[in-house]
């Protein structure tokens, strides 16, 4: 029997690096998997590589609440049952001081990553079965803080305050709601972050971060989703309201 046997997971941000390792993870542990994304074609390459009869689709906005609806009701559909949320779309933004911060895309940022999470969570939460699991991506950076991202940096520390807030809210009900932070990624959301760092700072900022982490480099996808796979399980069945790390020691 795998660990994940015949359980239900929606995972947003379904498409990209961390979503679609997290994806093979769970499809190989016996899971069924909903991915979301709001690019038909990334979704469209994900199943390609996938190579499941497991796997589901969905394009969607995740700010908007008839588009989490509608995911969540496919879903159901499906399998009539939703054991696993795995929030984890989410905007970089950009790299600017306060004051010169765009307005929009700090807008942007605060919409997808925590009204994303809000919806997803509200929307989700009535049908998840006794025992399930909520995972939301946060970040190092929803711990500690850097200069020039403001945006970025206030959207997760504030998903660690609502994976608190609604980790007490639910755990009558048996379900688990924690948050990953994981530490810089080698894939193309977190070069896009560094790039625009380099840029700002004239420095290279992917070894800077290298540096400063003690185990010496970035993690792959595949590492961060392994903690995924835990949270998932009920391997984790007495572990709620917590922030995991997963970022070399960068938080030691």
């Amino acid at each position: 029997m795998g660990l994940m046997d015949g359980k239900g997971c929606i995972l947003t941000g379904g498409a990209g690096s961390l979503g679609l390792a997290s994806a093979k993870l769970l499809l190989d542990a016996g899971a069924r998997v909903l991915l979301v994304d709001r690019n038909p074609d990334d979704l469209a390459r994900a199943v390609v590589e996938l190579g499941s009869d497991s796997v589901l689709t969905a394009v969607a906005d995740v700010t908007r609440a008839d588009d989490t609806q509608a995911y969540i009701r496919q879903a159901m559909e499906a399998w009539g049952r939703l054991d696993v949320l795995f929030s984890n779309a989410g905007l970089s933004g950009t790299n600017a001081p306060i004051t010169a911060y765009p307005e929009d895309i700090f807008d942007a940022v605060i919409d997808v990553n925590i009204k994303g999470s809000f919806l997803a969570l509200k929307y989700a939460i009535p049908h998840m079965t006794a025992g399930a699991s909520i995972i939301v991506t946060s970040s190092i950076m929803g711990v500690q803080a850097r200069p020039n991202s403001v945006g970025y940096i206030a959207s997760k520390h504030a998903l660690i305050g609502m994976v608190r807030c609604v980790a007490r809210e639910v755990a009558i009900r048996n379900i688990r709601v924690n948050a990953l932070a994981p530490g810089p990624i080698d894939n193309a959301f977190q070069a896009t972050i560094e790039g625009r760092m380099s840029r700002m700072m004239g420095i290279d900022a992917t070894a800077m971060l290298d540096q400063m982490i003690p185990m010496g480099r970035h993690a792959s996808p595949d590492e961060i989703a392994r903690t995924v796979l835990f949270l998932a399980s009920d391997q984790s069945s007495f572990s709620t309201g917590s922030v995991f790390m997963a970022d070399g020691g960068f938080n030691a």
